[in-house]
């Protein structure tokens, strides 16, 4: 699976009628739904702003006052042809006066999304198992050299009463096992699955 590195922004003309396609990384509909609101208000002008998103817990896309399944649903179809996820999709439309039919329209919003993809710079990604370890500040190096030790990849870090890694094994150990040992000291818990670069 592939998602893209950083936003992208392209725009092409059809028939007078604006299109401008932004894409962004996003991992879930809460973020999707905040870029989708900014970009509402920063073309608040245009005639639609169409979009479309892949992430994490879900997928959805809308026309935004276009024939229904001329906008949203081209570009979804796009990003799912090109096997790309924890993205969203906005294409911008200033209406040039010129009506494109049905037809066109699924053309032109399909385009757009295309030629964006084909700016960006794409990254190959897997969906992995995120592992909790929670321990005392005292244990710290114990936690690091079993991670170092098991080429693990700590995704994040929280230093609050207790710290707290996020890990994940990416050639698939058994990082329960690994820190079984240490029953005592770590405590480890299944967190969820993410998708992240290979």
């Amino acid at each position: 699976m592939k998602t893209i590195k950083t936003p992208v922004q392209c725009e092409i003309v059809i028939k007078k009628s604006q299109f401008i396609c932004s894409l962004f990384p996003t991992n879930t509909k809460a973020e999707s739904k905040e870029i989708i609101q900014k970009l509402n208000k920063q073309y608040s002008d245009a005639t639609h702003n169409c979009t479309a998103y892949i992430v994490n817990d879900g997928e959805g896309f809308d026309d935004d006052g276009e024939p229904g399944g001329t906008a949203g649903k081209p570009m979804i179809n796009v990003l799912r042809k090109n096997e790309l996820h924890n993205v969203t999709a906005v294409v911008t439309r200033y209406f040039g006066g010129i009506k494109l039919g049905a037809g066109g329209l699924v053309r032109a919003y399909s385009k757009s999304v295309m030629e964006s993809i084909g700016k960006a710079e794409i990254l190959e990604i897997e969906e992995y198992d995120v592992f909790e370890l929670i321990f005392e500040y005292s244990d710290i190096k114990i936690a690091d050299s079993e991670v170092r030790n098991n080429s693990l990849d700590v995704i994040d870090k929280d230093y609050s009463d207790k710290v707290i890694y996020n890990v994940v094994s990416k050639d698939n150990r058994d990082i329960i096992k690994i820190f079984e040992k240490y029953s005592g000291k770590i405590k480890v818990n299944y967190k969820n699955k993410q998708f992240l670069e290979k």
